[in-house]
């Protein structure tokens, strides 16, 4: 059994949850039934982890949504979608291996599947940048988005990003050329577009693959102009001050629904996506269903101009001067 990776303010958990594993190993090896005594305790552990999960704070959801065992992009794929067929290379440059993406099928249906993945382990984190694209990464995408459209095939994307590569080479390469070409092209693409934040939407490059007909978000996933640390970075000059950027920044999907850029939150396991990834996607295949099921029947002009009015209707604003008079 793989041991668990608990974040900080999990440490009443971590620590329950450790007595619990020490009684279940001396029931196992001893002839004393104790059985009562650890079902109570697990009992009270399910009450704690309610305890702790009801009042989150945005710095403490981040931190959920950067865990380590949280589903990835492939995980889903494996959980929501059948038949994937992976396709490789920007037909430029290279295989930002940082996205993934190719041919499925979603409840029968044919599909084009894409996101981004950070890698389990150290080796595999390097290869894939942390999830961190480069300029190929983007323009990868837009070469299997273009596929689908040219197929007729609807698209489904996973952000989860802390943002885009800001090394050199990729700025050599035309990484804001990439993002905003990326952007420009999913705004009048012909086929529905259904995106899903996993876990970190990060600036340019979450929105890359973002701009779409629907946005279903994890209920511990965040969403924002730039991460917690590089807003604190540039307005108190140090990233000590995270935490009270994400609380400015309004990150969470609660919030991002109330203003009305996501159009649904899929419930996650009291815990995180990361304790039941089976139960995340079943939720998930769900919300993405009934998400298709609204634009799959749309012609192709009332497509686009609802993603258009769509994303003309972003944000929220009070008038002052109105207020004042």
């Amino acid at each position: 059994m793989s041991k668990k990776t608990f974040l900080d303010f999990e440490s009443p958990i971590a620590e329950l949850e450790g007595k619990i594993e020490e009684l279940r190993y001396v029931q196992n090896e001893s002839a004393v039934d104790i059985s009562a005594e650890i079902d109570q305790l697990s009992k009270k552990c399910q009450q704690l982890v309610k305890d702790i999960y009801s009042n989150l704070t945005p710095w403490q959801i981040t931190k959920i949504a950067r865990h380590a065992e949280r589903p990835y992009t492939l995980d889903y794929i494996a959980d929501v979608f059948t038949h994937f067929v992976e396709l490789h290379g920007d037909r430029h440059f290279a295989d930002d291996l940082s996205i993934v993406g190719g041919l499925a099928r979603f409840n029968g249906t044919p599909c084009m599947v894409l996101g981004q993945q950070k890698g389990r382990d150290t080796k595999e984190r390097g290869l894939r940048n942390f999830g961190m694209s480069k300029p190929e990464g983007y323009r990868k995408a837009l070469r299997l988005m273009k596929l689908a459209e040219k197929f007729k095939l609807p698209v489904f994307t996973f952000v989860d990003t802390p943002g885009a590569y800001p090394g050199i080479d990729a700025e050599e390469r035309g990484q804001s050329e990439a993002i905003g070409r990326n952007i420009f092209e999913m705004a009048q693409l012909e086929v529905p577009i259904i995106t899903t934040i996993i876990g970190e939407g990060g600036s340019g490059g979450a929105l890359a693959i973002s701009v779409a007909d629907q946005v279903v978000m994890l209920q511990y996933a965040i969403y924002s102009v730039i991460s917690p640390e590089g807003c604190a970075s540039i307005l108190w000059k140090t990233s000590d001050k995270a935490q009270e950027a994400a609380d400015a920044l309004g990150i969470t999907a609660l919030r991002l629904k109330a203003l009305g850029l996501v159009d649904k939150i899929v419930s996650e396991p009291v815990g995180g996506a990361h304790r039941d990834p089976k139960q995340v996607a079943v939720f998930l295949k769900r919300a993405l269903g009934d998400a298709y099921r609204q634009i799959s029947d749309l012609k192709v002009k009332d497509l686009l101009d609802r993603r258009y009015e769509r994303l003309q209707s972003y944000g929220r604003f009070t008038d002052t001067k109105a207020n004042a008079k």
